[in-house]
């Protein structure tokens, strides 16, 4: 596909200019900008065993390691208390959030007690899909994203994770168990494996309706240059060729959606039936007639209803006003930083006002639809004058559904070409995360490393 090559050659261009760490001076991250609403991102870098294509941030987990941690990391929201900062959102990312329960309880506790929070998002792995967990995050977590990946036993051996975390029907199993524990029940997924066949795809979504999940997220195999060796190793070289192929029978299967296909009502699947699931954004699909549908449902990408937000832990993100920082990625001196009064920034990249516009651009077209007011309003100028060259891409590409002067929409062909643009947004991200990575010294290096 002609325009997905193009695409994927300019987001990563773009990227490569404007994700660029340099160092920081600041020891507290910029205060908030009275009545704008903030989520907060916490990272927890420890895992039992680290996936062969997962580029954030993690460890091998040790318990004397991971307690002064949390601890520190408790520390650190009071620090954001402090600055003025309140939440009405909390997420929680890894590594393995739920790793130690207690301690992630706490935090979570003192987060409620602290800020404003209406809803927390956290993510788990499947072997943690058992009584003894889902008792104590039941009340305390609204959204439960469960990283199962693929049902396949084959791809589940490949990626080192059947030993870890059971069968594709063990995990199918426990899903169905967890699911009424939690307001939204996530099972994460990704497609285009170079071992996974249309038939492999097809009876993974098929288990994914089956586990009565309300929400799945299909994200494309990313294939960053930290990992493209690993993934080799273990999955084998990514192919994008057959990436459209793949998306468009996940939102078939899920939605209904046949490509070009409209009907008064809605879209229609092969058996002129809208499918159980909708679109909450470009790859996240929400259950229809369950709590996770609609405009109140979270995701994994919470930057499309929060473009603004703090990070803390090592190897947190922060993205406030023109300013991208990026925390430690050394837990020893994370440690050091926060017990000494100061917070972990290590660098950040600042971004232009054009670089603004493209990153709101791509975040709410992601989210499926771009408001043309708000964007004049906090841009001085309409997108079609902000961004010409992208406008003129999108269009000519058929991507619109609705362009006019409030909005712009996606068809089906538009959906995929944000999966496109974040896959190698992400990719830039995970660049990103790898020259924060290269500070490493010492032990920390050589777990990593090896």
């Amino acid at each position: 596909m002609l325009s997905e090559r193009m695409l994927s050659t300019v987001v990563r261009e773009c990227t490569k200019s404007y994700l660029n760490l340099k160092p920081v001076t600041e020891d507290r991250m910029p205060a908030p900008v009275p009545g704008q609403r903030y989520m907060l991102y916490m990272h927890v870098p420890f895992c039992e065993r680290l996936c062969p294509y997962c580029s954030f941030n993690r460890f091998p987990f040790a318990e004397d390691r991971a307690r002064p941690y949390f601890a520190n990391m408790r520390r650190e929201m009071l620090m954001l208390k402090d600055l003025g900062y309140d939440f009405d959102s909390v997420y929680i990312g890894g590594g393995t959030p739920t790793i130690l329960l207690d301690e992630l309880c706490d935090t979570i506790d003192l987060a409620r007690e602290t800020f404003s929070v209406k809803e927390v998002s956290s993510e788990t792995n499947p072997n943690h899909l058992i009584p003894s967990y889902l008792d104590k995050l039941q009340g305390r977590v609204q959204r439960l994203s469960v990283g199962v990946q693929s049902f396949d036993d084959g791809l589940l051996k490949q990626m080192d994770r059947y030993d870890k975390y059971g069968s594709g029907q063990e995990i199918l199993e426990r899903i169905q168990d967890a699911s009424p524990y939690f307001t939204s029940m996530n099972a994460d997924m990704i497609f285009n494996f170079p071992a996974q066949t249309e038939d492999i795809l097809i009876r993974d979504i098929e288990r994914v309706i089956e586990s009565g999940a309300s929400q799945t997220t299909f994200y494309p195999l990313m294939a960053s240059p930290s990992v493209e060796k690993s993934l080799a190793r273990t999955v084998g070289k990514v192919d994008y060729v057959r990436e459209q192929r793949f998306y468009e029978i996940i939102c078939e299967l899920l939605t209904g959606e046949l490509p070009g296909v409209e009907v008064a009502g809605g879209k229609v699947g092969a058996q002129g039936e809208r499918g159980l699931f909708e679109h909450g954004s470009a790859w996240t699909f929400n259950r229809r007639g369950t709590g996770a549908a609609g405009e109140e449902a979270m995701i994994d990408e919470y930057v499309v209803d929060y473009e603004e937000y703090p990070a803390i832990g090592s190897g947190g993100i922060t993205y406030l006003g023109k300013s991208l920082y990026v925390n430690t990625f050394s837990v020893r001196d994370y440690n050091a930083a926060i017990e000494g009064g100061r917070m972990s920034m290590m660098g950040k990249a600042t971004f232009t006002k054009r670089n603004r516009m493209r990153y709101r651009f791509m975040m709410q077209l992601f989210g499926l639809r771009l408001d043309k007011r708000q964007f004049k309003r906090d841009f001085g100028c309409s997108v079609e004058a902000g961004l010409p060259v992208e406008m003129a891409f999108m269009a000519a590409s058929g991507a619109f559904a609705v362009n006019d002067d409030e909005e712009l929409t996606l068809t089906p062909k538009g959906r995929y070409l944000m999966v496109v643009m974040m896959r190698q947004f992400f990719i830039g991200v995970n660049n990103l995360r790898d020259q924060a990575r290269a500070a490493l010294t010492g032990e920390e290096r050589e777990l990593i490393f090896g």
